[in-house]
């Protein structure tokens, strides 16, 4: 091993040992006597002595290895290295302090994610009696068109899914079922009808959805499967479906929430319902959970 790579590896070494040694505390201090101009002012708005504010300086210059502050009998101004050293102190405090809202946030605000359609005609009901049962805990409906709605992606506290998570991660409680309806072009044959079956849809082609959807040719028997294109989002699957070029099948959760000059539902009359889920994580639950899933248990018995 050559000398070069020796010595850069020490600097590594060296620079690695400075991070572990560099405490938020350091650089708000530093950004303390920046802002109130003295250290006295600075250890008021810290709320320590001055000799506190004093050696915390002297404690991350030596951390640094570089001067930061110019310090005179009459006033404290940061070092050419210093005013870059505070820029970049005010972005990792700033980058901390975000981090502990988002980590302490799950009392103030619930998550809720879904692929496609939350929670249907439920959906406007669960977010008033919400709003008014829990009013110190802001709810939020996110889209995430991922298999567990944004959970497992953390974009999410809770997930409104339709087909089991085969994860062990993940826990889930059934808050209802819905009814499965075909969507067709408000031209097809079909549109008409006050419902179907799905012998009528077995000699078409189908959309779906195999990341997040709850259909597959699995439903039909094995000697009349329908052909399937693929799709990945619900606006693509209506615009494709209005075209008359493919038919659906989705949750009734999906004609009430995305109703669509074009595209008409109907009941699928020998199709089995759809178990609606809750999910969280199960080593980590939010603690509104048990409230979430009693609110939605109690909307769709009620519907």
């Amino acid at each position: 091993m050559g000398r070069p790579r020796l010595r850069k590896m020490h600097l590594h070494r060296c620079l690695y040992a400075g991070l572990m040694d560099l405490e938020l505390r350091h650089l708000r201090c530093l950004v303390a006597i920046v802002d109130e101009g003295t250290f006295t002012d600075a250890a008021i708005a810290l709320g320590v002595s001055q000799a506190a504010v004093s050696r915390t300086l002297a404690s991350l210059e030596r951390v640094l290895g570089v001067r930061v502050l110019r310090r005179t009998s009459r006033e404290v101004t940061p070092t050419a290295t210093g005013l870059r050293v505070v820029a970049q102190a005010r972005r990792v405090l700033a980058e901390a302090d975000h981090l502990v809202r988002e980590a302490t946030s799950g009392h103030t605000s619930l998550r809720v994610g879904y692929a496609w359609s939350a929670v249907g005609r439920h959906t406007a009901a669960f977010q008033r009696r919400w709003a008014k049962a829990h009013p110190g805990t802001d709810l939020h409906l996110i889209r995430s068109n991922s298999a567990t709605a944004g959970l497992g992606e953390g974009a999410c506290d809770l997930a409104v899914v339709r087909r089991p998570l085969d994860d062990r991660r993940f826990d889930a409680a059934i808050v209802g079922l819905e009814r499965r309806v075909a969507a067709v072009s408000a031209d097809d044959p079909l549109a008409s009808s006050s419902s179907v079956r799905l012998s009528d849809l077995a000699q078409r082609t189908l959309l779906v959805d195999r990341r997040t959807g709850t259909t597959t040719p699995e439903l039909w028997p094995p000697d009349s499967r329908p052909a399937t294109e693929e799709t990945h989002d619900v606006d693509d699957w209506l615009t494709v479906i209005s075209s008359g070029r493919c038919v659906g099948m989705t949750a009734e959760s999906t004609a009430h929430q995305y109703p669509r000059p074009g595209v008409a539902y109907l009941p699928v009359l020998d199709a089995e319902p759809i178990v609606v889920r809750l999910a969280w994580w199960r080593d980590d639950p939010h603690p509104a959970t048990q409230s979430a899933v009693e609110l939605l248990t109690a909307l769709y018995r009620t519907g």
